[in-house]
């Protein structure tokens, strides 16, 4: 439930192109950029606050009833931060450098039942607040509140009207800041008249202490004030089961191709040598399987356009979460910051997208596609069609609501202008080169002009029962690590094993091309030649159990709740599935079409 109003309007300065790209890195804090005296300012800035256990859901700290300058002045961020929720302002917290303050007043509040209903609610609701002194976060509950017995049963909800500032210097630089509420009483918003105002009065404290540490980064190591909780632990089940999977399907697969089509080629091989006499159809008469379909095996699929759209933008996903999980590895960016990873891959997928226009239209020319404009077209517009209609409902939903995670008007305008200035003109080029290099399809069986009737198929070779089995095997294969990947992006939780996140998706992408292998070999045992899309579907379908999973997580591990946060999860969960369908999807057809050019290669035909 939201218990604040619209926000105020955001004074949101234009920053050039270039800076704002410069700054999507969301590099880690400089240390020591700052330097006091005794006696200097230091200014702390309020941030944002929100439900505990709803990460995506923030609103501006101001929009709280609380002590709130008459002008209030905000701090120009980076697009990192602005996509991260951050809207800093200015506080009334008089704070310098070295100076000891013991409990000075910081406002006099006279707050109406209205007023302390939504303080209330907002305790109720875990609501955190998060200040910034010096680029390094204060973090701390607002209020308290304590439930006890079951007969009689007590429910007490109080607010923090005192703060206690806590930082550490070195020389002349701030190493550590903390705010705590330790031994203060908070203040009883309970057993109010609706027609009774409450008056409060709000104090704060500061403390500075000398430590030897001498870098911002070897006081954080450890210590983040207990907030949030920690690096996640090393998960060797997941790692475990993976492997056991990936030696399964391998060693299957490799037991198809040394026994089974080895048996099959050498003994067709093996007839046509000592019955020279013999043709075609009447090998077609004396035989069955997948030998038997070598004139149709390539014929082309219907929505070849689409399926070319699919392949190149599946393509530049699979560059894309290889370059990203490759820069978290190196440590090029921030990976603590939501906002971090979101303008970082914002800007690789710019930059990739000369990928898909050149994997697309390079395999629309190679099977015979002439509307190559179209192509370019579908191509561009198969994910940042749906990924701008889903931004655009929940963007609506963080504005109606209030939410700092609503972007502002310039900030849209930037992104758009990056798709425009860089994605699109990319995928144009890409696209280009693609169709000047393409050569023809190279099929190593000849094709006839009459397609073969297909015999019925056995309900376990339907296209459901392939991707139920398709999808099911590689997303058992990194269900354990899912977990741990959602506790990131939608808890509190912080990843930072990358190393094992890069062999879990090198074991995803081996268990999909191993898995892919399999199904359309037993497909074109049953002499069914309508391979194209159906390997697309078969591994691609793994996107549809993680949506599943993040339906089950949402329920049973997560503590999210509110519509604001239901409508994020689930639009981008959706979004994440259709990004693993696209990735899958292109890695099954691109190994069955290696897989397939390999058999019938090696297939002596007249």
């Amino acid at each position: 439930m939201t218990v604040l109003g619209h926000p105020r309007s955001w004074s949101c300065q234009w920053l050039p192109l270039l800076m704002l790209l410069l700054s999507t890195s969301h590099e880690p804090r400089v240390e020591g950029v700052t330097h006091y005296k005794a006696g200097d300012p230091v200014i702390l800035y309020v941030n944002k606050v929100g439900p505990y256990h709803n990460p995506q859901e923030t609103y501006h700290y101001y929009q709280l009833p609380v002590c709130c300058p008459e002008k209030i002045r905000h701090k120009s961020l980076s697009l990192g931060e602005v996509l991260d929720g951050d809207r800093m302002a200015e506080s009334l917290y008089e704070i310098r450098f070295r100076e000891n303050v013991e409990k000075r007043i910081l406002c006099h509040m006279q707050l109406s039942s209205a007023q302390v209903e939504q303080l209330r609610q907002a305790i109720e609701e875990l609501y955190y607040f998060e200040f910034v002194v010096d680029d390094l976060p204060l973090r701390g509950f607002v209020g308290y509140m304590e439930e006890s017995g079951f007969l009689p049963h007590s429910h007490k909800i109080g607010l923090w009207t005192h703060l206690d500032f806590h930082l550490e210097f070195h020389g002349d630089r701030i190493i550590f800041a903390n705010v705590s509420v330790r031994d203060v009483k908070p203040h009883s918003l309970d057993g109010l008249r609706p027609d009774e105002y409450l008056g409060l009065t709000h104090t704060y404290s500061v403390h500075w202490s000398e430590t030897s540490v001498e870098h911002r980064s070897d006081r954080r190591r450890g210590d983040d004030g207990g907030f949030f909780p920690r690096t996640l632990e090393i998960h060797w089940l997941s790692i475990i089961n993976s492997m056991v999977l990936v030696f399964l399907l391998v060693g299957f697969v490799a037991v198809i191709l040394m026994r089974v089509l080895r048996n099959d080629l050498a003994r067709y091989n093996l007839d046509e040598e000592t019955t020279s006499a013999s043709s075609s159809d009447d090998f077609d008469q004396g035989d069955n399987g997948w030998k038997i379909i070598h004139t149709d095996v390539f014929r082309f699929p219907p929505y070849r356009g689409l399926l070319c759209a699919v392949l190149g933008v599946g393509a530049q996903f699979l560059a894309l979460g290889t370059g990203i999980i490759v820069m978290a590895l190196l440590g090029m960016f921030n990976v603590h910051h939501h906002g971090a990873i979101n303008s970082a891959a914002i800007l690789l997928y710019a930059l990739t997208c000369c990928i898909s226009g050149y994997v697309s239209s390079h395999f629309y020319r190679q099977i015979g596609g002439e509307r190559w404009v179209w192509n370019i077209i579908l191509t561009t517009s198969l994910f940042s069609v749906p990924f701008f209609l889903t931004w655009s409902v929940v963007n609506s939903v963080h504005w109606a609501n209030g939410s700092t995670q609503a972007l502002p008007a310039t900030t849209i305008l930037l992104l758009l202008t990056v798709w425009l200035l860089v994605g699109f003109p990319l995928t144009v080029i890409g696209g280009i080169f693609g169709k000047n290099s393409a050569n023809s399809f190279d099929a190593p069986c000849r094709t006839k002009n009459i397609a073969r009737e297909i015999p019925p198929q056995p309900w376990y070779k339907s296209t459901l029962i392939h991707m139920t089995v398709g999808g099911f095997l590689p997303f058992s294969a990194i269900s354990v690590e899912l977990y741990y990947i959602f506790a990131t992006v939608w808890g509190r939780e912080q990843y930072t094993l990358y190393g094992i996140l890069f062999f879990v998706f090198a074991i995803l992408l081996s268990v999909g091309a191993c898995i892919s292998i399999a199904l359309t070999y037993f497909q074109l045992s049953g002499e069914d030649y309508r391979w194209w899309w159906r390997s697309v579907l078969s591994v691609g379908s793994t996107g549809l159990f993680i949506f599943l999973y993040s339906v089950f997580y949402y329920a049973r591990r997560s503590n999210m709740s509110g519509p604001v946060q239901t409508v994020e999860f689930f639009g981008y969960s959706l979004l994440t599935g259709y990004i693993f369908f696209l990735m899958l999807g292109t890695i099954s057809f691109f190994s069955s079409l290696k897989f397939i050019r390999y058999i019938y290669v090696n297939l002596k035909m007249d």
